[in-house]
């Protein structure tokens, strides 16, 4: 399995979870892990162990053959990959209003990998807890004006301006400007 394809699983279960209307807590509790970790998992800010995620997937009541069977590697061995505008797929990392994500790509380089994002974030949104992933993160604000807070310290960001960190730190952001700002990111894991 591609490294791209275990992006796919936290979507995965978190549309079977909805689909059951089984709560964090409960798939948490009979998977025998914690709640913020299945947020983490769902959210693409970690990758389960292979224990925990056959765990999860017993947990939903899932056959592990039908639960991948349509999680299929999209590479067909060319060197180019093109994400043609408008094939960006809306999907939600936490429930926070006015944030707005759209997957623009996920790929291996390097047998790493990478997941590329457009965040747009409304006139006045912003995340009050702070959030953790487990990838370098990359943000190049395309619109607007960003408050971003990496541990400790706060940037403010500009259009044209890029951030590079480890998404290991503490991190929050918000849209200080007048207008709707939209961000490109690119998680590095």
């Amino acid at each position: 399995m591609h490294e791209e394809l275990l992006l796919l699983i936290g979507e995965k279960i978190k549309t079977k979870r909805t689909q059951k209307n089984v709560t964090l807590e409960q798939l948490a509790t009979r998977a025998g892990v914690s709640k913020g970790l299945i947020s983490q998992i769902e959210n693409n800010r970690t990758v389960p162990s292979l224990p925990v995620l056959f765990n999860i997937i017993h947990s939903l009541e899932e056959d592990l053959r039908t639960f991948f069977e349509d999680m299929h590697d999209t590479i067909n061995g060319s060197h180019v990959l093109i994400a043609r505008k408008g094939q960006e797929k809306l999907f939600t990392k936490e429930p926070v209003k006015g944030f707005s994500y759209k997957r623009i790509l996920t790929r291996s380089i390097s047998s790493q990998a990478a997941d590329v994002v457009l965040l747009e974030l409304k006139k006045n949104a912003g995340r009050k807890q702070f959030i953790q992933t487990d990838a370098y993160e990359c943000k190049y604000i395309l619109k607007g004006d960003i408050e971003y807070q990496v541990g400790d310290e706060i940037f403010t960001l500009h259009e044209g301006d890029t951030l590079f960190f480890d998404g290991r730190v503490k991190h929050r952001l918000k849209n200080i400007g007048a207008t709707e700002a939209l961000i490109l990111v690119f998680y590095l894991f």
